[in-house]
């Protein structure tokens, strides 16, 4: 029990650090807050325009549902890759290791704050759905927090595992993008992978942030993506962030590269 006690102390010190630093970071806070908005009103733009008879979806369930993975990534992966990126650079993680917290109390603590920050805007996001879109009440809530948790975690492994291949905090803006357009453009953000050609949507199923979306999907709306199936989704969201998880304890650096 006590050790519980130390490690929710030391984690919370972490995030309480990071989240003062998050305040002062401009650009951070912009991506954080503002960007999520715009790619909403984008995901709504190009939702008006698709035909989605036949699918059983809503323009306004896909809209709301796809801004939920847009904070998602925008909020927790793209502001996490920067933020172990600088704190590698700024030695700050090398002195960390030297103290109390372990290694994933140090990469956890550092997430607090954008997972805390993502998640408050999606539970917006549900309520806005509901009340100005008149969609209806998470009709599987347990299914809703587990593609929100599990979307956390997922995008915080990914974040740290693509730190390792990112030298500078400058040159996160460009390693962030591959996993970003494919989720955007693949993962049935924007385009829901029922109006895509049934092979396609089923290659597209196994991308890390797809089960995630049907998850949250699911848990909304009561409708399963394309290619569906719940156990299989929490097994493939599982799965990857197993995956990224071996990728980080394998090549995560501590330390600058010389």
């Amino acid at each position: 029990m006590a050790s519980v006690s130390a490690t929710t102390a030391r984690m919370t010190a972490l995030g309480r650090a990071e989240f003062t630093l998050l305040l002062r970071n401009r650009t951070a806070l912009f991506t954080a807050l503002l960007m999520p908005i715009g790619m909403v009103w984008l995901i709504s733009t190009s939702v008006a325009e698709a035909d989605l008879g036949g699918t059983g979806l809503s323009a306004g369930g896909v809209t709301m549902t796809g801004g939920i993975g847009a904070v998602l990534i925008l909020v927790v992966y793209t502001n996490l890759v920067a933020a172990y990126v600088a704190r590698r650079e700024e030695l700050v993680l090398k002195r960390l290791r030297t103290g109390e917290p372990t290694d994933p109390e140090i990469l956890a603590g550092t997430a607090l704050p954008t997972a805390g920050l993502a998640l408050a805007q999606c539970a917006l996001l549900v309520a806005a759905g509901t009340a100005l879109l008149d969609l209806t009440a998470p009709r599987r809530p347990e299914l809703l927090v587990a593609g929100l948790v599990l979307g956390v975690v997922l995008l915080s492994v990914l974040a740290a595992a693509t730190a390792t291949v990112t030298r500078t905090v400058e040159s996160a803006q460009v390693t962030v993008l591959p996993l970003m357009m494919v989720s955007f453009l693949g993962s049935g953000l924007v385009v829901p992978l029922e109006l895509m050609p049934d092979r396609l949507a089923d290659a597209l199923g196994v991308l890390p942030f797809t089960p995630v979306v049907e998850l949250v999907r699911t848990g909304w709306l009561g409708e399963t993506a394309a290619g569906g199936g719940t156990v299989r989704a929490l097994l493939l969201a599982v799965a990857w962030t197993a995956l990224a998880g071996y990728a980080v304890r394998r090549w995560f650096r501590w330390e600058p590269r010389r």
